[in-house]
């Protein structure tokens, strides 16, 4: 329990819900990639590609959670870095699903988007501590400026994310207490530009959109259309490439039902192209539920929710509070994305279930949020201090029992070198006593002839 206690610090319930989503994970990839296994040779090979994700995940949140939090101020490095790295994307990157996401060092493949998006939050976070030495107008307009230099870059090839991350800082900006005119009045632009985009994404004829606008406007046209249009045709429900995706996975649902198929016996995950990213939250309420698996998960990230914000009320410092909440609510946020993709709720955005989907960049990284949520509950808001300080007394204890027996064993030998030394005197003192007395018996016979 020692070394346990030692290893895992910080608030307790993260911990938990962090253990519970990655098994979640586990035993939903697994299943879900049935047909990445059928079509490689070694079928272990995409779980164990995921597990070995997990795995260095876990190890980052047991190093980043031991780093205290104010030493993260210094990944507002990563801004320039990451909007760097978004720029040259679109020329260098990598087309993967006809959109470039992907850029490629020294053969490692990664999203610059999700560094990106770290690099937002560190950002927004530090510069909200920092109201003080700027003034809240000035503090205002550095952190739009640099936000929305960031989620411009992304806009292009990721809409979703680029909303994703605006919004996020956009509450944070709220509870860092920004001047309340200037964000109505962002609020404002904001649903005008969205409302202006729905409607050129919605009313733009079809051929003019496929013509004059590039592919990706042309991809999101389709999602909103499909969204937003009838799949009924004479009372028949009707699959076709544009709805199959959500179809399929509103099919899943209905096959989970309350209980459940239980893990690995779902039908829709070699139907479903995404089965183990955007569309895994319908696998999981196919095998385990909507009890245990629809509210079990989406519970998991209410709670966690609940417990950043305790994390945060606790810290005593701006900038380990704002970042808790910013990689709370970037975690959380995400979720209910996916998961109301996943019921038909909102159109498709191509947005996986955090720690829970397949991927490697965005697991590596959903564990960092959670290695800098953990390392802000025990350095910023001091939870398990009071089980380091017992440790720490037992540490005290433990030294000074050992400090006294070492004394005691010093005493003891001390007593036992001057019982010696006395015993060795008393020897002497009778040694002596004897000559004396034989040289006296020699004197008195020598008188007496």
């Amino acid at each position: 329990m020692g070394l346990i206690n030692k290893l895992f610090r910080g608030d307790r319930s993260i911990w938990i819900i962090f253990m519970l989503l990655c098994l979640v994970s586990l035993v939903e990839v697994y299943s879900a990639t049935s047909t990445l296994a059928y079509k490689n040779p070694h079928f272990y090979t995409p779980i164990v590609r995921h597990a070995t994700f997990l795995l260095m995940g876990f190890a980052a949140v047991l190093v980043l959670h031991h780093i205290p939090s104010k030493y993260y101020a210094i990944a507002i490095l990563l801004l320039p870095v990451s909007i760097a790295m978004l720029a040259i994307t679109p020329i260098l990157g990598l087309k993967i699903n006809e959109a470039y996401r992907w850029i490629s060092i020294f053969g490692i493949q990664f999203q610059p988007s999700e560094f990106g998006k770290m690099a937002c939050i560190v950002f927004v976070a530090f510069m909200l501590s920092k109201q003080e030495r700027f003034s809240p107008n000035k503090t205002f307009w550095i952190v739009l400026v640099g936000v929305s230099i960031t989620c411009a870059l992304i806009l292009p090839e990721n809409f979703s994310t680029s909303f994703l991350l605006f919004v996020v800082c956009l509450l944070m900006m709220f509870v860092g207490q920004a001047p309340l005119k200037k964000m109505f009045f962002l609020l404002v632009l904001i649903v005008a530009f969205g409302g202006v985009i729905f409607s050129v994404l919605h009313y733009t004829p079809d051929e003019f959109a496929k013509n004059q606008f590039p592919k990706r406007f042309w991809t999101w046209k389709e999602r909103v259309d499909d969204f937003f249009d009838s799949d009924k045709t004479e009372n028949k429900y009707v699959i076709n490439d544009d709805n199959f995706q959500v179809n399929h996975a509103k099919i899943a649902i209905a096959r989970g039902g309350v209980t459940g198929k239980l893990p690995g016996r779902s039908l829709q995950r070699d139907f479903l192209p995404q089965a183990y990213s955007d569309f895994i939250y319908a696998i999981i309420i196919e095998e385990m539920g909507l009890v245990i698996g629809g509210i079990g998960v989406m519970m998991l990230y209410i709670i966690l929710m609940f417990r950043v914000a305790i994390i945060a009320r606790r810290c005593e410092k701006l900038f380990p509070k704002y970042l808790a909440l910013g990689c709370g609510l970037l975690i959380v946020i995400q979720a209910f994305i996916n998961m109301a993709v996943a019921v038909n709720l909102i159109p498709v955005t191509g947005q996986p279930l955090p720690l829970i989907s397949r991927g490697g960049t965005s697991t590596m990284l959903t564990c960092f949020y959670f290695g800098i949520i953990l390392s802000v509950s025990r350095f910023g808001a001091g939870m398990g201090a009071e089980e380091e300080e017992e440790e720490s007394e037992e540490d005290g204890k433990s030294e000074e029992n050992g400090k006294s027996g070492e004394d005691r064993e010093e005493g003891e030998d001390r007593e036992d070198r001057e019982g010696g030394d006395g015993e060795e005197g008393e020897e002497e003192e009778a040694e002596d006593a004897y000559i004396f007395d034989i040289q006296d018996y020699e004197s008195e016979n020598n008188t007496k002839h």
